[in-house]
């Protein structure tokens, strides 16, 4: 078979680099290559058009091997991980009720999350009755302050249980650095927290006690190398904090768990998790400062990956499966050691049984149909993806140097540095997403024109405190959805209580006219517009009286730019002013349409965000 397909492959002419590069510039006749193909990203890095197996020569990350150091095929020779699932604790016998359910349906990670005032024996043995230890991984978080006593808890109660302690596997995940990030609580004496929780978890050794919950940074907006940069330097502050309270390096490293979002940008998310346990392993071998078996064992990064919430979206929420799909794939293929899919749901409910079941049958397919747990690494040797994880790590260690050369992660969030820095990337990627440079479909690109809300409104944020703890000492992050100011806009419609109807006015071109109709409805159903297409009209006047035969608020004339010219003034003026008009595109004789009083131009150049915030204020909508 080998001779077969070497005699195969013989048959087709090599084709060098150069003669590809050849064929490119002929076809782009005459355009600017870099301009047109080459893709700057938000990472600050540029990605080719192509790659081919010579842009693999140099790169280290094409000797690595699973299982082994510095990880960047996985800290594993396998590609199993754990199915978790997290249940918000009310009633401790509601939730081990519910989690022995849901352990029977493919789960096997719980996360529970616990009030600080429940922490107590007699509840931590009610929600775990049943669960065996041994068999689940069991994650915990709650208020940091109760963090070490859940820890001395948890030993206790497995110890009067019986369990093989070196065979229980979990977390408790207390992360004071997040506390001060999400909920504005400056906090002192953090060595010593998280090293009481270390110390209490030390009869338990496949627990960890720490976590870098880089997912706060993802579900604000962060751009991936800010995510992964951030996390490292965020690890880097919890080593130097656990050993300042004399833990050495190795014990340090085996305590921390990073817990990181996932993005809808597939391939670039694959490479941030073989980045980040390539970049993670160097950084433990600093600390430690020698080759050792024990350091290596130490390196080894622990990743929990959940899906975004910064991407979900309230309307079309269906399409939510989709993003969290891809996303989980990204992490599956990553070679992740633990997942939660977040449900479709979640931005305007509590997740319900449905959404929770699907969230888990999504892993299960990747599983047990897609058998991505069978493989480990299948990126390994893409030129593509390696050159991709090599950028990703270069621009993440730059970011990472940066931070401890300036004081450290902890100085810099107690400063508001971080902080500053996250929002300023969410409110870049709002502008990206009101301009359509990026897409969120069904949200700003091809919404679905009949949907209503149906009294859908965005999910309440509770403080883990119970809301007792609501005064700020520092800068937060911000945590608004991708997709909240075109779903504002959509509110402000169905709550105006009149529905505007925007008539495509379709004339000349049919080529053209269809497509600008076809544009121009997608364009204002992203504030709940009704839209009316038509097939065509022979004259404007014919057009203007079915518009207004329609009650139509606004009308889009529809043609092609050599057209306008002839159509659009015409147009503007049998209307009369009995509804706004518009002009799909940016014809040349722009200014002349302008001069003679039309105000309104539709076209891919135009913030779509701030285009129909002014048509709300014309058509009198709050």
């Amino acid at each position: 078979m080998a001779d077969s397909n070497e005699k195969l492959f013989s048959d087709f002419p090599h084709v060098s680099t150069a003669e590809w590069m050849e064929k490119i510039q002929a076809d782009l006749k005459g355009a600017d290559f870099e301009k047109k193909l080459v893709w700057k990203t938000n990472e600050g890095f540029k990605v080719k058009p192509f790659y081919r197996a010579e842009d693999l020569e140099g790169l280290k990350t094409s000797n690595a091997l699973p299982g082994e150091f510095p990880y960047l095929r996985g800290t594993k020779k396998n590609n199993v991980w754990h199915i978790r699932q997290t249940v918000a604790v009310a009633d401790f016998a509601e939730a081990n009720k519910k989690a022995l359910d849901i352990l029977n349906k493919g789960v096997d990670s719980l996360e529970f999350h616990i009030k600080g005032a429940d922490v107590a024996a007699g509840n931590i043995e009610t929600l775990l009755a049943g669960i065996n230890a041994e068999a689940v991984e069991l994650n915990f978080s709650t208020c940091v302050k109760h963090a070490a006593q859940l820890a001395e808890i948890l030993v206790a109660y497995f110890k009067k249980q019986g369990y093989d302690l070196n065979k229980c596997e979990g977390s408790i995940e207390c992360d004071p650095i997040n506390r001060m990030l999400v909920r504005g609580k400056n906090m002192e004496n953090i060595g010593a927290t998280v090293a009481s929780v270390v110390k209490a978890l030390e009869p338990l050794p496949l627990y960890r006690g720490v976590c870098v919950d880089a997912l706060s940074l993802n579900n604000a907006g962060a751009y991936i190398y800010q995510e992964l940069g951030y996390a490292l330097a965020w690890g880097s502050e919890y080593m130097n904090e656990l050993m300042g309270e004399g833990l050495s390096a190795v014990d340090a490293a085996k305590s921390i768990k990073f817990k990181f979002g996932i993005s809808s940008n597939y391939f670039m998310e694959i490479a941030k998790f073989r980045a980040a346990r390539m970049l993670w392993a160097e950084i433990v071998k600093n600390y430690a400062g020698c080759d050792c078996r024990e350091m290596k064992e130490a390196a080894k990064m622990k990743v929990h990956a959940e899906t975004s919430t910064y991407n979900l979206t309230i309307f079309d929420s269906y399409v939510n499966l989709l993003r969290t799909q891809t996303e989980a794939m990204s992490a599956a293929i990553a070679g992740v050691d633990s997942l939660s899919v977040t449900p479709f749901d979640k931005a305007y409910k509590a997740p319900d049984e449905f959404s929770e079941h699907l969230a888990r049958n999504q892993q299960l397919l990747l599983k047990e149909e897609s058998h991505f747990d069978k493989v480990v690494d299948p990126a390994a040797g893409s030129y593509y993806i390696e050159n991709l994880t090599v950028a990703i790590a270069e621009q993440a260690w730059k970011l990472f140097i940066e931070t401890e050369e300036a004081g450290g992660f902890l100085a810099a969030v107690k400063a508001g540095k971080i902080q500053g820095v996250i929002n300023q990337s969410g409110k870049d990627r709002h502008a990206a997403v009101a301009k359509r440079k990026e897409i969120l479909l069904g949200t700003n690109q091809y919404p679905n024109f009949n949907e209503l809300s149906d009294g859908k409104r965005p999910a309440d944020k509770h403080c883990c405190c119970g809301g007792n703890e609501c005064e700020k000492d520092l800068e937060t992050l911000v945590f608004d959805r991708a997709a909240s100011e075109f779903e504002q806009l959509r509110f402000a419609t169905e709550e105006s209580g009149k529905r505007p109807v925007a008539f495509m006015l379709t004339i000349g071109n049919l080529a053209m006219r269809q497509a600008r109709a076809q544009f121009s409805c997608n364009f204002l159903a992203c504030a709940g517009y009704k839209v009316v297409d038509n097939l065509g009209f022979k004259t404007v006047e014919e057009g203007i009286e079915a518009a207004m035969a329609a009650k139509a608020d606004i009308v889009v004339l529809c043609s092609s730019d050599d057209e306008y010219a002839e159509y659009a003034i015409p147009a503007y003026k049998a209307l009369a002013g009995r509804a706004m008009f518009i002009v799909a595109g940016a014809p040349a004789c722009m200014e002349e349409l302008k001069a003679a009083g039309i105000e309104n131009f539709i076209h891919v150049r135009v913030n779509v965000l701030d285009t129909l915030k002014e048509y709300n204020q014309k058509l009198g909508i709050k």
